[in-house]
This record gives C-alpha cells, structure tokens and sequence, in this order.
C-alpha cells in the first residue's frame, strides 16, 4: 500500500488504516522508540501510542510524507517517555505536576521571546538541511534525528562506516559556520 493510499485511509476514518500503517511502520516505530528508550517493552507500548496519536492528528493534519511524520510523532513520544522515565525515578513526578500547574501564571514576555528564537533556529537549521546534498542529508538526519548507529548508516547507504564520520563531521562543521553567519552563535 502506498503512503497516499493509507493517508486518504485515515482522512476517510476508515479503522483499517490502523492495522495498515502497523504493518507498514511497526517495525520502524520500535526500532526509534528502542533507540531512544533502550527497553523492548517500552518501545512497543510507544509504538503502539504512535498509532492512537496518528489516528487523532489526521484529518486535520495532511502530512506530506507520511513516514516523515509517523517518524516525528515516534521521536517526540519516546522522548517524552523517556523524561516521564527519568523524572519518576527521581521522586515520581510530584514537582513537574506542580510546575505545570503553575506554568499560565509564570509565562513572561521573555518566554515568548525565547519561544520565537527557538522557532527561528529551527527554520535556520531546516534550510542549512535543504541545502545539503540528498546523500549528506539523508545521513545527517539518520545519525541525528533517527539517532542510528554510524554502521548501520554506513551499510544503508552502501559506504564505510570512516566515510560516514566524515560526512558528519563536516556536515557539522557547515552547519556551525551557517549559524554563525545566521547570528545564532
């Protein structure tokens, strides 16, 4: 099945997208989430919470690419489960609750304006990744965002694992010199 085939599944609320975009992006999800969290376990269960958060966010959402996206929402849940991980074995939790609880009557300008250059970063850092050749993006983004092994980058892409160093230790280099020249450093 084609990514736009089980998009307008899930736009047309048809319940076998479900088990489709399963079969299509289990292994993907469970392989980023256990990459992140280091427990079979949880990684399943985020695998799993990646299905229920897709089903909610489209329609409205229409993403582009779909596997950019289940991607997206695999990372930013296991990372949450991560922090809820560390935070409950440093005393379950209690003081984020409150924090939270807080949070409307602390927000300042200041807040904003960090909001607003986090967001102008990450438009930064988008464009530095367009520019790069597809081969460099692609690894960067495997190392960086999917956070592979450099072996397992290095077989995907049919190269060596002393080339895919290279590509990333100059990639890096590039794009501390494009945020300099940009004002973020």
């Amino acid at each position: 099945m084609t990514e736009k085939e089980l998009l307008q599944m899930f736009l047309r609320r048809d319940e076998r997208a479900l088990s489709a975009a399963e079969a299509q992006y289990g292994k993907l999800c469970s392989t980023m989430a256990y990459r992140i969290l280091g427990d079979r376990q949880d990684a399943e269960e985020c695998a799993n919470d990646v299905l229920m958060k897709l089903w909610n966010a489209i329609p409205p959402a229409e993403p582009r690419s779909l596997t950019a996206f289940v991607s997206r929402i695999t990372r930013n849940l296991a990372l949450d489960r991560l922090s809820a991980l560390r935070t409950a074995k440093r005393g379950g939790g209690e003081l984020a609750a409150a924090l939270d609880e807080l949070s409307p009557y602390l927000t300042s300008d200041e807040d904003l304006e960090s909001h607003l250059d986090k967001i102008a970063l990450q438009e930064a850092v988008e464009r530095f990744l367009r520019s790069l050749p597809k081969e460099h993006r692609n690894v960067f983004l495997s190392r960086y965002y999917s956070m592979q092994p450099i072996a397992e980058i290095a077989a995907a892409h049919g190269s060596t694992v002393g080339r895919v160093k290279m590509i990333l230790r100059r990639t890096k280099e590039k794009m501390r010199t494009f945020l300099k020249e940009e004002g973020f450093l």
